[in-house]
């Protein structure tokens, strides 16, 4: 179940604020999390007085990903493949992951534009989340990665789409951290601005939609959410969703067990340690410095 305020709703200047609210964990999502954003976004939809979203985090992290959790208190058994419950099939693992996925075709199909304020860390999904927001203002303390595919997880086409070919590939090959001004220069957010003018350049955005008529922002959303569709974005999503259920699946145990034991028994600090020590320093962002 849920936790009742790790999803917040704030109606204000003509918009709705949306914030997730789990500080203590960076925002790190749970799936019961990302079921309650959804039905954020169904209200927000619904109300005639919100004319934009604005999506953004609690603390220093805008989503750190999904929820490792671990350590002494959250003990979980390790099943091989990698990730396959006792008694799933291979139909259900897929649906599983194609499920994940639809939660973000969800968002870049909302009927009303979401603005992402991206307040820290957006790490893993919580890059996607940033990245499928229709809008995107970064501040400066912004950092965006997939260290995911550190561990043998798999990217998301949504970096190359907005990133280019190049510089997609660039950032997810290797799960390098990207700061703010470089996350501007490869397209991945639209302006930079000091963290304590974030909400505010957010709702600036917000208010001058909402002098628009309601109908000719729904169509022009519609005129370029669809052409991308038609473009081939929706179908190159539905296999990345396949194929990220193959790219779980087929982890060399050797590899992924120690990370997984030392989550366990040390905790996600330590985990982390283990898989990003090697890759530090990062090209962008606090650990950039040695």
């Amino acid at each position: 179940m849920a936790e009742p305020n790790e999803v917040l709703y704030d109606k204000q200047r003509r918009g709705v604020l949306i914030t997730l609210n789990r500080p203590e964990a960076m925002n790190a999502a749970t799936r019961p999390m990302i079921r309650k954003l959804s039905s954020a976004l169904d209200d927000a939809v619904a109300d005639p007085e919100v004319r934009a979203i604005v999506l953004t985090g609690a603390g220093r992290g805008f989503c750190t990903g999904m929820d490792q959790g671990g350590g002494p208190g959250r003990r979980r058994e390790i099943d091989w493949p990698y990730g396959v419950r006792s008694g799933m099939t291979a139909s259900e693992f897929i649906d599983e992951f194609r499920g994940h996925h639809s939660f973000f075709m969800r968002m870049f199909e909302c009927e009303k534009p979401i603005i992402g304020a991206i307040n820290g860390w957006a790490m893993g999904v919580g890059s996607w989340m940033a990245l499928f927001t229709h809008i995107t203002i970064a501040s400066e303390q912004a950092v965006i990665a997939q260290p995911e595919v550190r561990h043998g997880s798999n990217t998301g086409f949504i970096w190359t789409l907005l990133a280019g070919f190049k510089d997609g590939l660039r950032y997810s090959l290797t799960g390098d951290h990207i700061d703010a001004q470089e996350a501007l220069r490869i397209g991945l957010v639209s302006k930079v601005v000091p963290q304590d003018q974030l909400l505010e350049e957010c709702f600036k955005i917000v208010e001058r939609i909402a002098l628009v008529p309601p109908e000719t922002v729904k169509l022009n959303l519609a005129t370029a959410i669809i052409g991308m569709q038609m473009m081939g974005f929706r179908d190159a999503w539905t296999l990345d969703g396949q194929l990220s259920a193959g790219a779980h699946t087929m982890l060399r145990e050797e590899l992924r067990r120690p990370l997984e034991e030392t989550r366990k028994n040390h905790g996600t600090k330590a985990y982390l340690q283990m898989r990003d020590g090697t890759f530090q320093p990062e090209p962008f962002g606090p650990r950039s410095k040695k």
